[in-house]
């Protein structure tokens, strides 16, 4: 933040309420792969039909970001914020009686549901952030919040892999052996295991709710940005190009993100089943029992890890280099793995693919930065909400990297993270910077 005291600085305690909706959001985020391996069996779908969870999920963001930016636009940072956790609580609440009916299309309609929230809560919390405080420091700031993201999203494999996944294994052959019915009945008892986690994490959401309610919050800019008037979306885009190619920017991180998550456990499974990284069985005590999918969840665990720390180890490097120059050594070795992984598979296909997570980590706070820098008050929320939108990239890129996985396997499907990543080092390169489109 500044130098001056927490008993001086007005912005200290709404800083740090907001770092918690980081938190809160990272925990959805990482909850979506373990979604997408676990409905395969429960629900009985295809890989490619699964990958519509994180379709469903980013479908949120596309849809609901711009009417998040003009919310707050009209009622302020502080009620968008409870809209978005209020919308967050209801679509984990969702959950529960998905579960108990086990139908595709409500559990899609939960996860929309929890994204629409998540929309308002990014659109609002990314930008404010980056006004609360010296400008300067706008690209630290974001980088430092967004860091309690990378300490939650750890925990999503391992709750999946201790509370929604399977503690038996149901292979081809398993299920040759087991009758119509009770392979029903496996199923259904695999759907319900989604209900203690998500009804868990709607009470957690709901009591965030209610402390945020009570917390005052200082609207930053707010008369200069009723004084401009209206902003329209297409004037936004033609008047900033590094907004317009920001916006592709964002789109294709999250698509490659996307892809990777959702699909780390089907990438382990394809790529080195059983195989494993020797410290990550030491450091979760993996037993002889655990399945594969268990055990892939906790390689999955360990690469949020690298995750968490390439985002401390980048905002630390931050406050001593330009951001963007940290961002592009990021991106290049993101490139490089990914094609290194393609290139080998088995457990080092494995081990490029979970240092990406590393290099990743700091991607999507520095775009949006990136892109939003050097606007006024009056744009700054609705640009926002045009680079939140662009999460829908989420959507678009893991069914069509399940589509290539099954024309030629989970290496195939490495080609929509490397397509991604290679246009996102054009733009830390060269399309960030601030002229008129």
């Amino acid at each position: 933040m500044n130098s001056t005291s927490g008993s001086r600085n007005p912005y200290l305690l709404p800083f740090a309420l907001v770092c918690s909706l980081f938190f809160l959001w990272g925990i959805a985020n990482s909850l979506n792969g373990s979604l997408i391996r676990h409905f395969q069996f429960a629900l009985d779908l295809k890989r490619w039909q699964a990958g519509i969870v994180d379709s469903a999920f980013y479908f949120g963001y596309f849809v609901m970001a711009i009417p998040a930016g003009m919310f707050m636009r009209k009622w302020g940072y502080k009620r968008g914020i409870l809209a978005g956790l209020l919308l967050y609580a209801c679509g984990a609440l969702l959950f529960y009686p998905a579960a108990g009916i086990r139908v595709y299309a409500f559990f899609l309609f939960a996860l929309f549901t929890i994204a629409s929230g998540l929309a308002f809560l990014e659109t609002a919390a990314n930008l404010y952030v980056t006004v609360l405080g010296d400008k300067k420091d706008a690209e630290w700031r974001i980088n430092f919040a967004q860091s309690f993201n990378g300490i939650s999203i750890i925990l999503g494999p391992i709750i999946g892999s201790l509370f929604i996944f399977s503690k038996k294994e149901y292979t081809a052959a398993i299920l040759e052996t087991m009758t119509p019915e009770q392979i029903e009945a496996a199923r259904v008892q695999e759907a319900l295991s989604v209900q203690g986690p998500y009804l868990a994490v709607a009470v957690i959401v709901a009591a965030v709710a209610v402390l945020f309610a009570f917390t005052k919050m200082p609207e930053v800019g707010r008369e200069e940005e009723l004084a401009e008037g209206r902003v329209s979306i297409p004037g936004l885009l033609g008047k900033y190009r590094h907004l317009s190619l920001g916006v592709l920017a964002q789109f294709a991180n999250v698509g490659a993100q996307a892809t990777l998550w959702g699909y780390f456990v089907d990438f382990k499974i394809d790529f080195a089943k059983d195989e494993h990284v020797g410290f990550v069985n030491t450091l979760y005590r993996v037993t002889e029992g655990m399945t594969p999918d268990q055990i892939a969840g906790f390689h999955a665990s360990f690469a949020l890890v690298l995750f968490m720390v390439g985002r401390f180890l980048g905002t630390y490097l931050m406050s001593r280099i330009e951001p963007r120059v940290v961002l592009s050594w990021y991106c290049m070795a993101s490139v490089a793995l990914v094609a290194l992984a393609f290139a080998t598979g088995g457990l080092t296909g494995i081990v490029c693919i979970m240092l990406t997570y590393f290099c990743q980590s700091i991607m999507f706070p520095t775009i949006f930065a990136l892109a939003t820098k050097g606007l006024p008050p009056a744009e700054s929320k609705l640009a926002s909400s045009l680079v939140i939108m662009a999460i829908v990239g989420g959507a678009v890129m893991p069914p069509i990297a399940g589509l290539l996985s099954q024309a030629g396997g989970m290496k195939m499907a490495l080609l929509v993270p490397f397509a991604c990543f290679s246009y996102v080092v054009f733009y830390v390169m060269r399309g960030y910077r601030q002229s008129a489109a």
